[in-house]
């Protein structure tokens, strides 16, 4: 090498800038240290089995810097930036859960050809078609699951689970049938169907939409209290309707206890028998699978002995022990009238139905 080389950044400051100076060629200042491609070992490491005495600095560490640092970051930033901006916007993310349809729903009363009979709930019950049935919960069994097409074995029973759920609580629990509970019931919905369920205990009515008795089964306390324990018998089923969307029927009959208000408890000769037919067809979406929820899409409800003429709408209207039902049909119905059209039914209690005839004693 010939001549002398300037320092990468200048003339250091505060040295002489006469070109005769001796000690120029041998002081550098701290960025032509920097930037030297070779780096001396220090004494200690000389000490160790290193054969050369200098070695190479990368490239990274001589441009590496405040500016690079700071570029990296941003493209870091930029980078996750985009990530979360493809996450919301990418274009084949699943389409959003269909709104939950209004149940429909019909309250048939039930009217029998007989007086009605009265006795102790034991006697009652051993003489009717529910000596077989099961007590409360235990007669609402779930049917052995199967994975389908579009949903796991897990959430099928999820799908029953939460269907029975609904059938113990709307249908058996004594808070519900005679305090006047509703909660419990209303949580298990789907809460695109709060409105039409609120609306039905605000103002029910027979309109096929808001019938109280359609969503539960519920009793005027002030005329009735329950007796003994609900039998139950029925089933569960469950259909896979397409790849969204699990239907689950439940159909069963309950059979009630009942008793004047105030009577008191297990009276011997105050009691009858009271029974609710109810077929209840469930619709389940993924997002109601994970919320523990049904959207409740038919309620069909038979129910007797009740009077044709009784409005069921509000809450169910047993005649009791002794009572009978009158001739007067279904309350009328207008087609003139404008409005909310009502659906007045009503059908005949068979006597077979009915607990037998007691035993005459001789």
């Amino acid at each position: 090498m010939t001549g002398r080389g300037e320092p990468p950044e200048g003339t250091p400051e505060g040295l002489p800038s006469g070109g005769e100076d001796e000690y120029r060629s041998v002081v550098f200042d701290e960025s032509f240290v920097r930037a030297a491609r070779l780096q001396e070992f220090s004494a200690q490491e000389r000490m160790g089995q290193h054969a050369r005495a200098v070695r190479s600095r990368s490239a990274f560490s001589l441009r590496s810097g405040p500016k690079q640092a700071a570029l990296l970051v941003v493209l870091l930033l930029i980078a996750f930036g985009t990530a979360i901006y493809m996450g919301v916007r990418h274009p084949y993310q699943a389409p959003e859960t269909a709104k939950a349809e209004p149940a429909r729903m019909t309250v048939i009363p039930l009217a029998p050809q007989q007086t009605v009979q009265g006795g102790s709930a034991a006697d009652l019950f051993a003489r009717s078609p529910a000596a077989q049935f099961r007590i409360g919960a235990e007669g609402v069994n779930l049917p052995a699951v199967r994975r389908t097409d579009h949903f796991a074995d897990s959430q099928v029973t999820t799908a029953l689970t939460t269907a029975k759920d609904y059938i113990v609580e709307s249908s058996l629990d004594p808070d519900v049938l005679i305090g006047g509970v509703v909660r419990p019931v209303r949580m298990l919905l789907d809460p695109d169907q709060f409105d039409q369920f609120d609306q039905s205990f605000a103002s029910p009515s027979d309109d096929g939409r808001h019938a109280a008795t359609g969503w539960l089964v519920r009793f005027d306390p002030s005329k009735v209290t329950l007796a003994d324990k609900v039998r139950v018998q029925g089933t569960l089923s469950y259909t896979d309707v397409g790849a969204g969307e699990l239907e689950v029927v439940a159909d069963h009959t309950f059979t009630y206890a009942l008793q004047p208000a105030g009577a008191g408890t297990g009276s011997a000769t105050g009691v009858s028998l009271f029974t609710v037919r109810r077929e209840l067809h469930f619709r389940f979406d993924q997002e109601d699978l994970r919320q523990h929820r049904a959207e409740l899409q038919i309620a069909y409800v038979q129910a007797g002995p009740q009077a044709c003429s009784a409005d069921a709408a509000a809450v169910l209207r047993p005649l009791l022990a002794g009572q009978q039902a009158t001739a007067q049909g279904p309350a009328g119905t207008d087609p003139y009238a404008t409005g909310q059209a009502t659906a007045s039914l009503c059908g005949t209690l068979s006597p077979s139905s009915q607990p037998s005839p007691a035993p005459r004693h001789s």
